[in-house]
């Protein structure tokens, strides 16, 4: 049986460690927004310099170099969405969600604030809308990208059988691919947060939902589907 201190100093480190991870999502998920969202107003700025490509390559860049530095720290999510699909495929804990989510949202909100300051009311600060307000088409359209977004995740970050190393390409070529062909339609959000962060410190509001609702659904629906092809992650 362990002693008292011994069991005392368990907890505490166990404590800041999870503090550790959720103060690491909130700075991950706040250099995405401040880079990707950053690349469209800078694009704006520019007239068009960046070029749409340019800023998907951003986004597709920044998530890999992210993964790749931080993974190991808090698992990289740096999305409500991706968090809840861990939560639902069992491989995070219920008791973490929370934390996670509200210090995404944090890291969101402080980016595009700080990108307000320093650039200035440019291109809707990098929001999300559906093209000419269609939400039922970008809600589709956000849900099978986020699933095919979490498929990837799970079959390259999670499942033991993937090639080791390549996850953060695997991901970043994902998310800039997507970005690439649907961001004129959608924003290829993916991402509830990255969304957020604009619509808060901008004031834009219209269809904000779509891209919470959207993202949610299709990770789950992606863990639903990996679930039945790995034999219930009995091959993960």
């Amino acid at each position: 049986m362990q002693s008292v201190p011994k069991l005392v100093s368990r907890l505490v480190w166990h404590s800041s460690h999870c503090w550790q991870e959720t103060v690491a999502e909130g700075i991950g998920t706040f250099i995405l927004v401040f880079a990707g969202t950053g690349a469209v107003m800078v694009n704006q700025i520019s007239d068009g310099a960046v070029t749409h490509l340019g800023v998907s390559l951003v986004f597709g860049a920044v998530v890999a170099a992210l993964i790749y530095g931080m993974g190991h720290l808090s698992g990289a999510h740096f999305n409500p969405a991706v968090t809840l699909g861990f939560w639902a495929s069992g491989f995070f804990p219920k008791r973490r969600v929370l934390p996670y989510i509200l210090a995404q949202s944090l890291g969101a909100i402080a980016a595009s604030t700080l990108l307000l300051i320093s650039l200035g009311r440019i291109d809707n600060l990098g929001a999300t809308l559906p093209l000419n307000g269609n939400w039922l088409q970008s809600l589709v359209l956000e849900t099978v990208l986020t699933f095919i977004l979490m498929f990837v995740i799970l079959g390259s970050g999670l499942d033991r059988r993937a090639p080791i190393g390549f996850a953060g390409l695997a991901i970043g070529l994902t998310v800039g691919l997507e970005a690439a062909f649907m961001g004129p339609i959608t924003g290829a959000s993916m991402n509830p947060v990255r969304s957020l962060g604009p619509a808060v410190v901008g004031g834009i509001w219209q269809h904000h939902w779509v891209y919470w609702v959207a993202p949610i659904l299709g990770a789950q629906l992606a863990v639903m589907v990996y679930r039945q092809l790995s034999n219930g992650f009995r091959d993960v």
